[in-house]
């Protein structure tokens, strides 16, 4: 089924997400009218009810990319557990599945002057259009609690630099999180404050039962275009200026800063090593080093890798090799995990893990879930991670108020604070 976008109202994505949400897997994907270099997320809607057909292991995704059907989903951090000979005993306050991708009922996919609508489609569209959009007042969530105190903070990144001049690793990304209890939100009118407030060309959201995933994400993991795969780690941050000179300042002392250039450098070797394990000898390259791209309140430093694949590797090796994205963990990456399980107080779940979808044949895209809010909507448990990579150059109070500032937007959409 084909609809013209001009016979459509203007709040149509609005409406389609409401509908979409009331099914027990659902997965959004939104791209906000980015220019990107590989391009963005696909906007894509798509849901299923209770006792769809779902995958939950590494290795069911590769009999579905044989298969004429979309699939559509996530992969949490913890799947490393099953990657590598790692364990993961933080408090968890979300408790995803490891790996949930689902089969849709129905999907929505926007092109430019028109919306396919596949699968199931009767009255689709008129349940969408004459489906009642709540008003609902902006969220007043109470004070976050940090799960690390801020001096527990400062301490670690201590304890990672002295790590790292023992040679334990060289890099290694610390995160925190931020949470509060007994919250009642409306999910999908979140996630739209979020896009308003945060507008990232990898964006998502994600239902899967009473777990919800808000996403703002401005970073692709990995994609796959025919034979050839790519993967865009972010390392780097400023704060956007407050005029026109003051921005290309700030992006000048960006693209000029040594620690962010080592950072930045250190994680594409690791994928470059990543993608090298799946791909055909001598096609792994990197076509862009330290590009700047400019978000709705940072700057930030992106490279892309690329390669060609071999002609036999499915998806589960892939994933194998490269994860979790290097981009949150650091280098090298299984002691980096290592040291990561020991200094942060919380198990990851969904943060740093990714969203994505598998179209009929073998070609994919997932991002990197970063500045993002989870929720579970049976407890009231709302949560959000931030996090830095901790070079040896790393100054403690510097890597706390950059996690402060990539949170800045999901605590303007919340409505709230972090307790000092």
């Amino acid at each position: 089924m084909v609809v013209r976008l001009a016979d459509l109202p203007a709040d149509f994505r609005v409406r389609a997400l409401h509908w979409g949400a009331q099914f027990a897997h659902c997965a959004y994907f939104e791209h906000n009218d980015f220019l990107y270099p590989k391009g963005p997320f696909r906007r894509l809607l798509a849901v299923a009810p209770v006792g769809a057909a779902t995958v939950s292991s590494l290795e069911g995704l590769a009999h579905s990319a044989s298969e004429p059907v979309l699939y559509c989903g996530f992969i949490t951090y913890d799947v490393k557990n099953d990657i590598e000979a790692l364990t993961s005993e933080n408090f968890s306050g979300m408790g995803w599945p490891q790996i949930g991708f689902f089969i849709p009922h129905t999907w929505l996919y926007w092109q430019d002057d028109h919306i396919e609508i596949h699968g199931f489609t009767t009255d689709v569209l008129n349940k969408i259009l004459t489906l009642p959009v709540p008003t609902v007042p902006a969220p007043q969530v109470p004070v976050l609690q940090p799960r690390t105190p801020r001096a527990d903070y400062l301490q670690a990144v201590e304890a990672i630099r002295t790590d790292i001049l023992n040679g334990e690793v060289y890099e290694l990304n610390l995160c925190q999180e931020f949470y509060a209890e007994n919250v009642a939100l409306e999910p999908v009118d979140v996630f739209w404050r979020l896009m308003a407030a945060s507008p990232a060309p990898f964006a998502g959201f994600v239902r899967w039962h009473d777990h919800f995933l808000l996403c703002a994400s401005p970073e692709r993991f990995l994609a796959r275009a025919g034979s050839s795969i790519h993967s865009q780690p972010i390392k780097g941050t400023i704060r956007r200026g407050t005029t026109p000179e003051i921005d290309e300042q700030q992006r000048l002392t960006l693209l000029h800063d040594e620690k962010e250039r080592a950072e930045n450098l250190m994680i594409v070797d690791l994928v470059r090593n990543d993608l090298a394990r799946v791909a055909q000898t001598g096609t792994v390259r990197v076509p862009e080093l330290f590009g700047l791209y400019p978000f709705r309140h940072l700057w930030q430093m992106i490279s892309t890798v690329e390669a060609d694949l071999r002609p036999d590797v499915q998806l589960p090796e892939i994933l194998r090799a490269t994860f979790p994205m290097g981009s949150m963990t650091g280098a090298p990456k299984i002691r980096a995990m290592q040291l990561i399980e020991r200094y942060e107080h919380t198990r990851r779940g969904l943060y740093s893990g990714s969203i994505g979808y598998l179209w009929p044949g073998s070609d994919f895209d997932f991002n990197v879930v970063i500045r993002s809010l989870q929720y579970r909507q049976d407890s009231g448990y709302l949560s959000f991670e931030v996090g830095s990579a901790i070079t040896y150059d790393s100054d403690a109070e510097r890597e706390y108020e950059e996690c402060l500032l990539k949170a800045k937007a999901l605590l303007e959409v919340l409505g709230s604070v972090i307790k000092e």
